[in-house]
């Protein structure tokens, strides 16, 4: 099965723990070694919000935001590169043209953000489509797709399931300002739609979570069904 792994910051690299980094090269060792096809996408995370911050307080407009974003979501990836030694591709891929070449290769390839304006969740929907993936797999910090923030919203419900539509419909009115956080935004959800790829959202605190997903279909997060 070929299977795009999306990894946000905030559950790699929260505080830099080269543990947790090596986990996840760990559980993506597991599915290489099963046979399956793999990409990997990696967020910013707090770092990546604590750079944009900074510099949103010294002037710099969103677009600039968006880049040095970028530069950290690359940084975090070859961190994970690093993890994975010599099964991934040596840099992280800063184009979908190179993050496909590394998968003929027999490479896995990781990519952290690619252009501005574009959060590393719809570049894992877009890398997904890209090289016709059977399965994306969101790792994020919250354990699926909600009605409303589950950090601000004490009764917020976890949908199990949901219709590529219905994904759009519940995100649609999430902010898109550099930094912003949200388990899938628009625009990922958008091409999720389009693409008809299977995608699942989970809480990827654990690594094996993903392992588990992707070896068992065993998975406690939101499931995003193709439509017709």
């Amino acid at each position: 099965m070929k299977v795009v792994v999306s990894v946000g910051g905030s559950v790699l690299a929260p505080d830099l723990d080269s543990d947790r980094v090596a986990a996840y090269a760990d559980a993506i060792h597991s599915l290489d070694a099963q046979g399956h096809t793999l990409g990997t996408v990696v967020g910013g995370g707090p770092t990546a919000r604590d750079y944009i911050e900074s510099a949103r307080e010294l002037g710099a407009n969103e677009i600039e935001l968006d880049q040095l974003g970028i530069a950290v979501t690359r940084l975090n990836g070859r961190l994970l590169i690093a993890a994975l030694d010599d099964r991934a591709a040596p840099t992280p891929a800063e184009s979908y043209d190179e993050g496909r070449e590394a998968i003929r290769r027999g490479d896995i390839p990781v990519l952290g953000g690619i252009v501005a304006a574009q959060t590393t969740d719809a570049v894992a929907a877009a890398f997904a489509e890209y090289v016709g993936a059977d399965l994306l797999v969101y790792a994020t910090s919250v354990p699926g797709v909600y009605d409303a923030d589950p950090n601000d919203e004490e009764e917020a419900t976890r949908f199990d399931e949901l219709g590529a539509s219905e994904l759009v419909d519940v995100i649609a009115d999430i902010e898109m300002d550099a930094g912003s956080s949200a388990p899938v935004d628009l625009l990922a959800a958008k091409i999720i739609q389009r693409s008809g790829i299977r995608t699942v959202v989970l809480d990827g605190t654990d690594p094996e979570r993903v392992v588990r997903a992707v070896e068992d279909d065993d998975f406690d997060g939101t499931e995003i069904l193709p439509e017709a």
